[in-house]
Order: structure tokens, then C-alpha cells, then sequence
């Protein structure tokens, strides 16, 4: 993906430049929107590049974060198939 919030816009100008907007997000660009100095949008390409993008987006955002190292092969935790429909039925 491009850069993160490229270039702010002001509102004035993000109105006179729309196309010049559209091209640098085809390109691959962020782009922000900002309102008396506040940035209140960003404009970005759509990636559908699956649970890693969408992972590497949150983290850039600073919404989560990655392990610094693999856990390790994830195990079940229950000992036998079907406990969840069994503590499920346990709640009814």
C-alpha cells in the first residue's frame, strides 16, 4: 500500500484538486482531508489483500499490535470434540 496520510488537503483545496486526489490514491497514495487545521478524513486506495493487510493497516493505525515472536502452534483447549455445544447447553 502507499503512504500513510501522504499529503493533507485543506477542505478548500481538496474541492478544487478532486482529480489530483483521485490520481495520487490510484497511485498508490494516502490522502488527508483537514478542516481549520484538523485532519477530519483520509482517503486511500481499497486493497483486498486479505488478513495481512488488513492486520499491517490496524497495526499502522495503532489499533493492535503483533507479537514480537510466534507463540507457537495453536492447541485446542478443550479435551473433547463438541464442548462447546455441551457448555452451551450447560447455560440454557
Amino acid at each position: 500500500m502507499g503512504k500513510r496520510g501522504g499529503k493533507t488537503y485543506t477542505t478548500y483545496d481538496a474541492k478544487a484538486r478532486f482529480s489530483e486526489l483521485l490520481k495520487r490514491v490510484r497511485a498508490g497514495d494516502s490522502v488527508r482531508i483537514s478542516y481549520h487545521g484538523r485532519t477530519v478524513a483520509e482517503i486511500r486506495p481499497v486493497h483486498d489483500a486479505g488478513v495481512d493487510r488488513a492486520l499491517t493497516d490496524l497495526e499502522e493505525l495503532g489499533i493492535v499490535d503483533r507479537p514480537a515472536a510466534s507463540t507457537g502452534r495453536l492447541e485446542p483447549l478443550a479435551k473433547k470434540p463438541g464442548a462447546l455445544a455441551r457448555f452451551l447447553e450447560a447455560r440454557e
